[in-house]
C-alpha cells in the first residue's frame, strides 16, 4: 500500500517533476498554470511544493547534446532534494539518431539518473513513467517511432523493476484521446490535466474509492460455465470483498477477496457456476459498498453493429405483436448503451461535440428485465435472437443481451487503435478525406461536426472511435458470443472489408479473451437493396464466414426492400442468428442455415453442377422455377441459366455458354433468388468456379 513519507509537519513535501517537453508544458498556453506539474500542485494542495524541472528535447542517452543530466534543470532538481521524484523521459530517445544505435545503454543510464536522486535525498521516493503516446500523425510514426516507442516503454518497465521504484502509466489514460495532441506529441492543457490526475492517483493512492464497470447493476447476467471474474477499481491497498449468494438461501455463499494494486485495479475470480439464480452480489471495501439484486448466471451476448441492429421493435412490421409478447419474456435481460445524439443529417451543437471528444457519446442505463424496459426501444434483431434462445434453452438459463449499435458506423470505427496502428495504419490518416473510408461516411460525419472549432474534433464514424467509447467500457466482460449486423457503411469496397472484418474479430477477441477458445461471431449478411456493389459485398461476407474461425453468417437477402436500407422484417433475422448459435455454440441438432455450395464440376459439355451442404429438401421458396442462377465461360461474361435440383445438387445450363467454368447466384443488388432447403432457409449470394 502507498503511504506518505513521515516528515516534519511544518515542512512541505517536495515533489520534483523531471522530464522533457511534455513535463515542461510545451505548446500549452499559460504553461505556468496549466502544465501537468502546475495542475498537480493544485490537486495536492498547500502541504506540497511541486516544481517543474522539464526540459524540451531532453533525452536520457548521453550520446545526445540534450542529455538531461547536462541541462540546468537537472542540477536544479538535484539541489531541490525532493521527497518525491516523478520522471518522464524517453520520448526523445525514439529519435533515429539515438535508439537504433544506443538502445542498449538506455537502462543503465536511466538507473544512473535514479541513483543520482537517491544520493541527493536517500529517503526520496521515486516513480518512473511509461511514455505518453505518440500519434500516428507524427512524421516518423511508421518509419520507426511506433516500434521504438514500444521498445522504450518495455525498457522503462525493466528500469522500474530493477531499480525498485514505482511505475506510473501515462500511456493508457491518453492513448484514446488523440484530440488532446495538437502535434501528435505534446498534450494540450486538458491532456496535461489527465496526466496530473494520473500522477496524483499514483502518488496518493486516491482513485476515488471503490468503483465498478458499467456492466454491473441489478438484474445483470453473469456468464455461466466459466470462471466468474469480478473486477473494478479502488484506492491503492484497499481490501475488496465479494460475496455471491442465493437470494433464496438455497446454496452456500461464494466469497473472494483481493487488494487493489498501486494502479487502483483489483480482480477476484470466483469458480465457474451452472445456470441459475437469482443471486445477490455484494462488493464492498472501506470506501464504498455495492449490492446488486436479481443477478443470474446464464449466457451473455454482445449485440452490435449499425442501424439495422439498432432498428427497434417499435419500428418493425410485427411491432404490435412483439410489444405485447415482450413483457412475458421472464428470462431475457438487456443492457442497452444509447448514443447521446443520432448521426442524422444535422449539425451537432457544441455540447454534443464536447461530449463526443470526451468519449461520452454512449450512455449505459444498467440491466433491465423485459418487465422494466421500454421494449419499443429495444433492438429488434437482438430481442428476437434472445427470445429464440430462451424458447430453446433449459428453463433455468437466463439470457443477457448487451446492445451498443450506432447507425451508420463503419467497421473501422469498431476496431481498437492498437490493432489499426499496427495492422492497417493507412486508414487512420486524415480520415475525413481518406479513400479507405466510404464517401457517405465521411460526408455525414463532416455534416455532424460542421460547427466544431476544434481541428481535431472526433466523431463516431472515425476509425477506433466506437471501440473507444462503446467497447472499451465492456472489456473483460465474459461473453458467450457476439451477434453483429453491419456492413452497409463499408459495402463500397469488399476488398478493404475483407481486411477490416478479420481485424475487428482480432480486436474483440483480445478484449473479451476466453482463454484458448476464440470468441464466437455470428453476423448478418447484407440484405437486398438496389445498390450496385452489394452482390459482390454479400459474397465477400460469405467467404469471410467460411474462412474465419468460430464465425457464422445468417442470410437475409429474401427479407430485403429494394428501396429501403432498413427492412422492417427483423423477427426472422434474429431467429436465423439464433439458429446458427443453437447449432454451433449450444450443439443443438437443428438446421441452422440454407443450402451452402461446397463443390462444383464442369463436364466437357454445357452443364455446370454445384453440390450443396444443408441441402435436404431443396426447393424454390415460391413454387416457381429456380431464379438468378448464371454461368460464364472463359470470356467471363455471365448469362442466365436454367437450374434443376437433383438431390443435393443443382445442375445449370445456358444456351449462350457451351463450356461454363463459373457460376453465380443471387448476383443482383435486389435479388429475387429463391433457393431454400426443407427448413425454409435461403441460400446465400455466391460465386464459384474459375474466372
Amino acid at each position: 500500500m502507498l503511504c506518505i513519507v513521515s516528515i516534519n509537519a511544518k515542512e512541505k513535501i517536495r515533489v520534483a517533476c523531471v522530464g522533457n517537453s511534455v513535463t515542461y508544458g510545451y505548446g500549452i498556453e499559460d504553461r505556468e498554470h496549466c502544465s501537468y506539474p502546475a495542475q498537480l500542485q493544485q490537486m495536492l494542495g498547500n502541504d506540497y511544493d511541486v516544481r517543474n524541472f522539464g526540459r524540451s528535447s531532453a533525452t536520457l542517452t548521453s550520446r545526445s547534446p540534450m542529455e538531461y543530466i547536462k541541462q540546468p534543470e537537472y542540477r536544479q532538481a538535484i539541489d531541490f532534494k525532493a521527497d518525491w521524484v516523478v520522471i518522464h523521459l524517453g520520448l526523445n530517445d525514439t529519435d533515429p539518431r539515438w535508439w537504433p544505435n544506443y538502445s542498449e545503454e538506455f537502462i543503465p543510464e536511466y538507473r544512473a539518473l535514479i541513483d543520482s536522486f537517491r544520493v541527493a535525498n536517500p529517503k526520496a521516493r521515486i516513480w518512473v513513467c511509461l511514455l505518453t503516446p505518440i500519434g500516428h500523425q507524427h512524421h516518423r510514426f511508421q518509419s520507426g517511432t511506433r516500434d521504438w516507442h514500444l521498445q522504450v516503454t518495455e525498457a522503462i518497465r525493466k528500469v522500474a523493476l530493477g531499480a525498485g521504484v514505482g511505475l506510473i502509466d501515462l500511456f493508457t489514460p491518453l492513448y484514446n484521446r488523440p484530440d488532446l495532441f495538437p502535434d501528435a506529441l505534446h498534450p494540450n492543457a486538458e491532456g496535461a490535466g489527465i496526466l496530473a490526475r494520473t500522477v496524483y492517483q499514483n502518488l496518493t493512492g486516491d482513485y476515488g474509492g471503490l468503483q465498478m464497470p458499467v456492466t454491473y447493476s441489478h438484474n445483470m447476467v453473469l456468464q455461466r460455465d466459466m470462471a466468474l471474474t469480478i473486477n473494478g477499481t479502488a484506492n491503492a491497498g484497499e481490501k475488496v470483498e465479494v460475496t455471491l449468494q442465493s437470494e433464496k438461501g438455497k446454496t452456500k455463499a461464494i466469497k473472494g477477496q483481493a487488494v487493489a494494486s498501486n494502479w487502483g485495479k483489483w480482480s477476484i475470480e470466483l469458480p465457474a457456476m451452472k445456470a441459475g439464480g437469482p443471486y445477490r452480489l455484494t462488493v464492498k471495501a472501506p470506501s464504498r459498498a455495492y449490492i446488486y439484486n436479481n443477478v443470474w448466471v446464464g449466457d451473455v451476448w454482445l449485440c452490435s453493429g449499425q442501424s439495422n441492429m439498432e432498428f427497434t421493435l417499435g419500428q418493425c412490421a410485427t411491432a404490435a405483436q412483439d410489444l405485447r409478447d415482450a413483457p412475458a419474456q421472464q428470462r431475457l435481460h438487456v443492457m442497452t448503451m444509447y448514443p447521446i445524439a443520432a448521426t442524422d443529417d444535422v449539425e451537432w451543437p457544441q455540447a454534443v461535440l464536447d461530449s463526443v471528444n470526451a468519449l461520452k457519446y454512449m450512455t449505459a442505463g444498467g440491466w433491465q428485465t423485459m418487465q422494466q424496459a421500454d421494449v419499443s426501444r429495444l433492438s429488434a434483431v437482438a430481442y428476437h435472437f434472445g427470445k429464440t434462445l430462451c424458447d430453446s434453452l433449459e428453463d433455468e438459463v437466463h439470457v443477457g443481451l448487451i446492445c451498443n449499435p450506432v447507425g451508420g458506423t463503419p467497421t473501422e470505427a469498431w476496431i481498437d487503435r492498437w490493432t489499426l496502428q499496427w495492422d492497417y495504419p493507412q486508414i487512420l490518416y486524415d480520415w475525413l478525406h481518406n479513400d479507405h473510408i466510404q464517401g457517405w461516411v465521411r460526408g455525414r460525419a463532416a455534416r455532424n461536426i460542421a460547427q466544431a472549432t476544434d481541428k481535431l474534433q472526433r466523431h463516431p464514424y472515425e476509425p477506433c472511435y466506437m471501440y473507444e467509447s462503446a467497447v472499451r467500457p465492456l472489456e473483460g466482460t465474459a461473453l458467450k458470443g457476439v451477434i453483429w449486423y453491419q456492413g452497409e457503411s463499408n459495402a463500397h469496397n469488399s476488398e478493404l472489408y475483407m481486411r477490416l472484418f478479420p481485424l475487428l474479430e482480432k480486436s474483440w477477441r483480445r478484449a473479451f479473451a476466453l482463454g484458448t477458445e476464440p470468441l464466437s461471431f455470428y453476423f448478418v449478411q447484407l440484405s437486398s437493396l438496389n445498390r450496385p456493389s452489394w452482390p459482390r459485398f454479400r459474397n465477400s461476407q460469405r467467404l469471410l464466414a467460411e474462412g474465419l474461425p468460430q464465425t457464422w453468417m445468417a442470410v437475409s437477402t429474401d427479407l430485403g426492400d429494394s428501396l429501403n436500407v432498413h427492412p422492417v422484417y427483423k423477427k426472422e433475422v434474429g431467429r436465423r442468428l439464433a439458429l446458427q448459435s443453437l447449432h454451433h455454440s449450444y450443439g443443438h441438432d437443428v438446421v441452422s442455415q440454407g443450402p451452402v455450395p461446397v463443390a462444383w464440376r464442369t463436364d466437357e459439355g454445357p452443364e455446370f453442377v454445384i453440390s450443396f451442404a444443408d441441402a435436404d429438401g431443396m426447393h424454390s421458396s415460391d413454387g416457381e422455377p429456380l431464379r438468378t442462377f448464371e454461368v460464364a465461360g472463359e470470356d467471363g461474361i455471365y448469362h442466365l441459366a436454367t437450374a434443376v435440383i437433383d438431390g443435393d445438387k443443382v445442375k445449370l445450363k445456358s444456351r449462350e455458354v457451351l463450356h461454363p467454368v463459373s457460376a453465380r447466384y443471387g448476383w443482383q443488388p435486389f435479388t429475387r433468388a429463391n433457393l431454400v432447403n426443407a427448413a425454409g432457409l435461403p441460400a446465400s449470394t455466391f460465386e464459384v468456379g474459375h474466372r
